[in-house]
Formats: structure tokens, C-alpha cells, sequence
């Protein structure tokens, strides 16, 4: 109104209703809000696959009590807006649902990724995820991964974290083998096949392998095996014990389950050693 129609301060801040102090000061950030805003703007580029949603969970330890939407907002200004992907149209098919798992090392779900060199060459990944704290086990990357191959990884696991009553596979070669085969019933592990075609079956680790893609293997260029293997363990370490999950109350795999076998604990005594 100043600039355009030449009216004096006076009369163009009362027309609008602002006092002349604040015309002649705008708000200043505080130190605080300074030091949220760039720490936000650090994790998106860290973390560009995050929403707000989730850079507020991770900010909550370092900025107790910060609002979520005082992060939308500074989120907003900063035009840090995750891109939304299309929703791919499949055709209808029959869903089957899951069997929740009510405790840790019910059931462990894998699958196998695939990723490149590179120089071309193939790398191939096995991942293996807890269905119910939604940890993730183990990643084995290797060139070849053969049934045996999967049973050494599994074994390793289970010295550490005891083997679980079931596992859920797809109908891969590497899980109908007779070494696979035989590990399961020597372990008396039931083994969950899905039906060939149906992905859905196999959801948790499904959603899982996704995670990986988007965060990991799409945001890395593998110059050898020794590298692959020590950024994805990298990032199975920041997914277990720092990133988040919507689905558990907002905390990490590994909390979760740290908070389940306390309960477990308390409500039977007679599980400690």
C-alpha cells in the first residue's frame, strides 16, 4: 500500500490493522527455532525419503517437547516436500491375509534383492526380517547365494538370537533346496511357502525389501563387494536402533523389542537365567 499507493506508514498500518513497531521489526527467529529448522534441513538430506512425520520422531531426543506441527510448519518454509509416488493400478487378485505374530522369533520372513556393480556385475541380497518386532535379522550380500548358503546365515543368527518357530519364503530355488529343506525340520522350524505368484503372502518382508531399495541400494553406487557389504550393514544398523516405525509406536525395531522382552520377563519370572 506504501510502495503502490503512496499512503503514509501511519494510515496504511491502521487500514490493516498492524501496529508500526512490528511493521518496523518483523519477527526474528529465536535461537531455538534456528537450530530446529537446521536440523531438520540436515535429516531430509540425509533422509530424503522422509516425511515430517518422521523427522519429528527423530528430533524428539535432541528437542524434548517439540510440537509436530511446529515441525510441519519449518518442514513447509524449508520446501522440503517428499514427492509423491503414482499409485501403481494392479489388477485385482485374491488377498490373503497374514497371521499376526504375537512375539519374537514367532516368525522370520526372506526374500532375495538384486543389485549391480559398478562394473555390471551382480550382486544379490538376502534379507531376512522378524515379523513381529520387524527387525531386520540379517542381510547377507554375496555374488551367489545357494540353499546351504542361506542356512550358514540363518544359524549365525540364531546364536545370538535363537532360531525362530517358523520362516516364511517365496518358492525360490534357494528355500525348496534339500539343504534348506533339511535345516528347517533338523531345527523342527516350520516352513511357510506362499503360493507361487502371490508376493502379497509375504508382506512384511515385501515392505521390508522396499524400505531397502528406497533408502539404501537406490541411494549407493557399489564400487566392490567389500563396500556393499559394509554401507547396507550400516544401514541395517541405523534401521534397527535409530530409524522410527510407524507401525510399533514410533520407536526403532530394536527398542521395541528390547520393551517386549522386559514385559515378557515381568509377567514370567521364570523365563531369566
Amino acid at each position: 500500500m506504501i510502495e503502490e499507493h503512496h499512503l503514509s506508514e501511519r494510515r496504511a498500518c491502521r487500514l490493516v490493522g498492524l501496529s508500526r513497531d512490528s511493521y518496523r521489526h518483523p519477527p526474528q527467529p529465536d535461537a531455538q527455532t534456528t537450530a530446529l529448522q537446521g536440523k531438520i534441513v540436515e535429516i531430509a538430506q540425509v533422509r530424503r525419503r522422509f516425511g515430517y512425520r518422521r523427522i519429528h520422531d527423530l528430533l524428539r531426543p535432541e528437542f524434548p517437547g517439540v510440537n509436530h506441527k511446529r515441525v510441519y510448519r519449518l518442514y513447509s518454509e524449508a520446501r522440503l516436500a517428499v514427492r509423491k509416488r503414482k499409485k501403481v493400478r494392479r489388477a485385482a487378485l485374491e488377498r490373503v491375509p497374514l497371521q499376526l505374530a504375537t512375539t519374537v522369533n514367532e516368525v522370520w520372513s526372506m526374500d532375495f534383492v538384486s543389485d549391480s556393480l559398478a562394473n555390471g556385475r551382480r550382486l544379490k541380497c538376502l534379507t531376512v526380517a522378524d515379523d513381529f518386532s520387524h527387525e531386520c535379522i540379517d542381510i547377507a550380500v554375496d555374488f551367489g547365494i545357494s540353499g546351504a548358503y542361506v542356512t550358514r546365515v540363518l544359524d549365525q543368527a540364531a546364536i545370538f538370537r535363537g532360531y525362530p518357530a517358523a520362516v516364511r519364503t517365496d518358492n525360490g530355488p534357494e528355500f525348496t533346496s534339500r539343504a534348506f529343506m533339511a535345516w528347517a525340520t533338523s531345527h523342527g522350524i516350520r516352513h511357510i511357502l506362499i503360493a507361487p505368484g502371490k508376493p502379497m503372502q509375504n508382506g512384511y518382508i515385501e515392505s521390508f525389501n522396499g524400505k531397502f531399495r528406497d533408502e539404501c541400494l537406490n541411494e549407493q553406487w557399489f564400487q566392490t563387494l567389500h563396500q556393499a557389504r559394509g554401507v547396507i550393514a550400516d544401514w541395517r544398523r541405523d534401521f534397527n536402533e535409530v530409524r522410527p516405525h510407524s507401525s510399533l509406536g514410533r520407536i526403532p525395531p530394536a527398542q521395541f523389542a528390547e520393551q517386549h522382552r522386559r514385559e515378557q520377563l515381568t509377567l514370567n519370572p521364570g523365563l531369566l537365567p
